[in-house]
C-alpha cells in the first residue's frame, strides 16, 4: 500500500476524505445549479402562460380597472415622496461635489438627466415592488392557502385571466405614469434646492434644466418602468400563486417576491441601460 492511500485510510478512519469531500461539494453544486435552472425554466413558463392570457378573450374589464387604480393611483403617494427627495438630494450632493472644481452649473443638467434616465424608473420600481408586489405575493397566496384558486377552475374561470392577467397588464400600464409623474416632481425637488437654497437664479437654473435634455432620455425612462412593471407584478404573481400552504408559506412568498422583484429590477436596469445608452 503507498504512503498516500495510507494517508485515505488513515483520515477517512477519522471520518474526513478529501475525495468524499470534493464529490459531496460537487454534487452540492451540481444540485444548486439545476435547482436555479429548474427555477428560471418555471418562472418563464409561468411568465409565458400570463403574457398569453394577456391577450386572448375572455377579459375583465372591472378586475383590470381596479388593479390599475391600485398599482397607480394609491402607489402615487410613496412614488411622488421619493421623487421629490431624490431631485432635492440629488441637487445638495452635485452641488457639494461640482464646487470643487467650478462646475456648479452643472447642477440642473446632472439632476434631470439623472432623474429621468435612471433614479425615477429605478426607486419608482422598487418602491411598488416594496408595495405591490408584496400585496399580490400576499393575497393570490392567501387565495392557494385557501383553495380559492381551485375554486375559480372549479367554476371553469381560468386563474390566469382572472387573477394574472389584469395584474401583468396594470402594473406593465401604469408604472411608466408613475415614472411620469416622478420625473416632474423629482426634477421641481432639484429645482426647489437649487433655487432657494443655493441661490441659483430661477431662469437659468430653468434653461440649464431644458438645454441638454431630450425625449430619448424621458422615453428610455418609460420603456424601463414598463419592464419593471412587468417584472414587480409578474414575481409577486408568481410566488403567490406557487406559495406553500399554510402562513409560513404565505409569509415567505411575500419576502420572496419583493427580494426577487428588487434584484431582477437592478439587473434588468443595467442590461435596458446598455442596449439603450451604449456608445453614446
Amino acid at each position: 500500500m503507498s504512503m498516500t492511500e495510507q494517508q485515505d485510510d488513515a483520515e477517512t478512519a477519522r471520518g474526513f476524505s478529501p475525495v468524499v469531500w470534493l464529490l459531496d461539494l460537487c454534487t452540492r453544486i451540481g444540485a444548486t445549479l439545476l435547482g436555479f435552472l429548474g427555477a428560471v425554466g418555471r418562472l418563464s413558463a409561468f411568465a409565458g402562460r400570463g403574457i398569453y392570457h394577456c391577450f386572448t378573450p375572455p377579459f375583465y374589464p372591472r378586475l383590470l380597472w381596479r388593479q390599475l387604480v391600485d398599482i397607480g393611483y394609491y402607489s402615487l403617494p410613496v412614488v411622488g415622496m421619493t421623487a421629490l427627495f431624490t431631485g432635492m438630494v440629488l441637487a445638495l450632493q452635485s452641488y457639494t461635489g461640482f464646487s470643487r472644481f467650478s462646475a456648479e452649473g452643472a447642477v440642473a443638467t446632472v439632476v434631470v438627466l439623472s432623474v429621468t434616465r435612471e433614479l425615477a424608473p429605478v426607486l419608482a420600481g422598487l418602491m411598488v415592488a416594496g408595495r405591490i408586489g408584496a400585496s399580490i405575493a400576499a393575497e393570490i397566496g392567501t387565495m392557494r392557502v385557501t383553495e380559492q384558486i381551485d375554486a375559480l377552475t372549479t367554476l371553469s374561470t381560468h386563474p390566469f385571466k382572472y387573477l394574472i392577467a389584469p395584474r401583468l397588464i396594470a402594473g406593465t400600464l401604469m408604472l411608466p405614469v408613475l415614472v411620469l409623474i416622478a420625473d416632474v416632481i423629482g426634477v421641481y425637488g432639484g429645482y426647489i434646492v437649487g433655487v432657494y437654497k443655493l441661490d441659483f437664479i430661477s431662469e437659468n437654473y430653468i434653461h440649464r434644466t431644458w438645454e441638454y435634455l431630450t425625449a430619448e432620455d424621458v422615453i428610455s425612462g418609460l420603456w424601463k418602468a414598463s419592464a419593471f412593471g412587468f417584472i414587480v407584478t409578474l414575481m409577486g404573481c408568481y410566488h403567490g400563486f406557487n406559495s406553500q400552504r399554510g402562513a409560513q408559506g404565505v409569509g415567505a412568498a411575500t419576502t420572496n417576491a419583493v427580494v426577487s422583484a428588487s434584484i431582477l429590477i437592478l439587473i434588468a436596469n443595467y442590461f435596458l441601460t446598455q442596449l439603450f445608452f451604449a456608445g453614446k
